[in-house]
């Protein structure tokens, strides 16, 4: 998409842009620490200008390459080493139980449907909670939502950390599951997004929380969501200036708080729809931005996260597919490290079972569309081609019994059948394979429970945040 003459441009401008427009960090203790380290820093205003090289030193420091594992420390997730993941949807205010129907506040025990879902989807490597439980108090709610989550998944997980004394009792509850802290510190299960706020804005809890999480020195995914024309200038190389000015940012702050610590590079800008007034979850402007940005956070040589995969669409339909397919096949042929966050109801409008069994169908076609073809001498058969000949028929033939599934990718939403046999089934829609799909394994799958003295000492620690942090 960019060629290395405009992938400096790009940087440069980013690197002007925090030297001479800077950002805003609303934390005294972080300002202190920036000036430490050379930025210059108006106090009052909580804005700091980071020059250059402030910028390739904290580059320099940043671990680029770590894994988060699941409860079952063999379901990983591996960033910057060559793998693909795809994650649901970290959290949601609405959810949709079927769509077109209703909206209405996410609960709880969305929290543990969604995640138990997720846990039986082959393509999702690291489930989200894809509900922000209404009825629970901001304070405590992330431990919570953790809890339910160790219950009802033997994956890696993620979710919304809210601040740095919740935090703590999230730390506490990796080092129950992985028996001690040096373990919870080699194996993190999750991972804090530190998210800033476009244009050149951080929020005091997105900083204040890597100081608790730096315990465990648990990876940082840096996300910013600079949108094209609103919170960026009204181009795609202005707001990817932007949006890979805050990220730079983002990695100096991290290595503020601890040298070394991970970072995922998470370029999830977007265009903003002046006729709608709603952001463009899937435009052809995504596209663009899902590989250009890829390419800019491997010139860092960082693992790398965009928004990919996605759909404006509000059910599992042909527009779903349609731009969720084209997105994620470029982004993930570009090299990124994770993909969006699955399982959403147009742009940010609820979270949706349905939507989310459509996705997994996509990335696993993308993912067939991207493997390696077998070369080797048995796969290509020249000795059964010369076997059968001109006019011969491999149908009936061993190579093929021997090797179709292997060869063949097999669907599990996709209609391939004659065009009888599908009015016969009742001609069904992708839609409704995918509503059948959903109740299938929300009827049949069952995780893995917790062992019991893990289940107490979660109960304990999801008890004293309650007590702690008040109702």
């Amino acid at each position: 998409m960019l060629n290395e003459a405009q992938i400096d441009r790009i940087q440069n401008a980013s690197l002007r842009i925090l030297e001479r427009t800077g950002v805003v960090v609303p934390h005294a203790d972080m300002l202190a620490r920036l000036a430490d380290a050379g930025a210059l820093v108006d106090h009052a205003a909580q804005r700091v200008r980071i020059p250059p090289e402030l910028v390739e030193s904290s580059l320099r420091s940043a671990g680029k390459s770590f894994t988060l594992y699941g409860r079952d420390t063999a379901k990983t997730a591996a960033f910057g080493q060559g793998r693909r993941n795809y994650n649901s949807i970290a959290g949601e205010a609405y959810f949709v139980d079927e769509p077109g129907g209703p909206r209405r506040f996410a609960t709880l025990a969305d929290v543990a449907t969604a995640t138990r879902f997720a846990d039986a989807l082959e393509q999702i490597t690291i489930p989200g909670s894809m509900a922000d439980p209404h009825e629970l108090p901001p304070a405590w709610r992330c431990v919570e939502v953790m809890a339910a989550m160790l219950r009802n998944t033997t994956k890696p997980i993620t979710f919304w950390y809210h601040d740095r004394a919740s935090a703590r009792f999230l730390n506490d509850m990796v080092i129950a599951v992985r028996g001690d802290e040096r373990r919870a510190a080699e194996q993190p299960l999750c991972f804090p997004l530190l998210e800033p706020i476009s244009p050149l804005r951080f929020p005091f809890h997105g900083v204040d929380v890597l100081y608790e999480t730096a315990r465990l020195n648990l990876p940082v995914p840096i996300g910013p969501m600079a949108q094209m024309g609103v919170s960026a200038p009204m181009s795609l190389a202005g707001t990817m200036a932007v949006e890979n000015a805050e990220i730079l940012a983002g990695v100096v702050l991290t290595q503020m708080v601890r040298p070394g610590m991970p970072v995922c590079y998470g370029g999830i800008c977007h265009a903003f729809d002046m006729r709608t007034t709603q952001m463009i979850f899937s435009g052809p402007e995504q596209a663009i931005f899902g590989v250009a940005m890829t390419q800019m956070g491997r010139r860092h040589g960082l693992p790398v996260y965009i928004n990919v995969g996605l759909t404006d669409s509000k059910r599992p339909d042909a527009q779903a597919g349609l731009e969720a397919g084209i997105t994620l096949a470029l982004g993930a042929a570009a090299g990124a490290d994770i993909f969006g966050h699955m399982g959403i109801s147009g742009v940010d409008q609820a979270s949706s079972l349905d939507m989310l069994v459509l996705q997994d169908e996509v990335i696993a076609f993308v993912e067939q569309s991207l493997r390696e073809p077998d070369l080797s001498d048995e796969a290509i058969g020249l000795d059964v081609i010369e076997e059968l000949g001109p006019g011969g028929m491999f149908l009936e033939h061993d190579h093929t019994y021997e090797r179709f599934r292997s060869e063949l990718w097999q669907p599990h939403l996709l209609d391939r059948q004659f065009y009888q046999a599908w009015l016969d089934a009742g001609a069904v829609s992708t839609e409704e394979r995918c509503r059948r799909r959903k109740e299938e394994i929300l009827a049949t799958h069952v995780p893995e429970p917790l062992p019991d003295e893990l289940e107490r000492e979660i109960g304990r620690i999801v008890g004293a945040a309650k007590r702690e942090l008040g109702a």
